[in-house]
């Protein structure tokens, strides 16, 4: 088995943080590339909302700049001295672009979180880590969160 390129979706959450040790361990364990990607959720192109009191391209400009800022601090520590790091903001559906990317990018290994979304959280968001793992067409390796947190 040959892994040339791990992509790693955060979204900045206690889970994904949960998994960057794991990351590291695999990025360095290959020497691999590294893509870090953040998926700015796009409710409008999801659910088909129209929002005409807000500039909805204003407020994703500033999510956008925001998570580009949030990407440029995550992992530093635990990938010091790596070089092969790349970081991506993309705009969409979670799961639709984290699979779009993966096979665009020719990602060897996903390594995501889970999070036991409940209530109306899981009805409107779903799990994307489930929607990864059926659809993606390479292996997802997915890391929960300890019981004890």
């Amino acid at each position: 088995m040959e892994i040339k390129r791990i992509l790693f979706p955060t979204d900045f959450s206690e889970g994904a943080a949960v998994a960057i040790p794991y990351v590291a361990d695999m990025v360095k364990r290959y020497n691999a590339k590294l893509y870090i990607v953040h998926v700015i959720y796009d409710i409008m192109q999801s659910v088909g909302w129209y929002v005409p009191h807000i500039n909805m391209d204003e407020l994703y400009k500033d999510m956008h700049k925001g998570a580009e800022k949030e990407l440029d601090r995550c992992c530093v520590e635990e990938l010091r001295g790596h070089k092969d790091i790349e970081r991506v903001v993309l705009r969409g559906v979670p799961y639709e672009e984290i699979i779009q990317f993966a096979e665009e990018n020719k990602i060897d290994l996903i390594i995501m979180s889970t999070h036991s979304r409940k209530g109306l959280d899981r009805v409107f968001f779903g799990s994307t880590a489930a929607k990864v793992v059926r659809n993606a067409l390479c292996p997802v390796m997915t890391v929960r969160i300890p019981p004890e947190r």
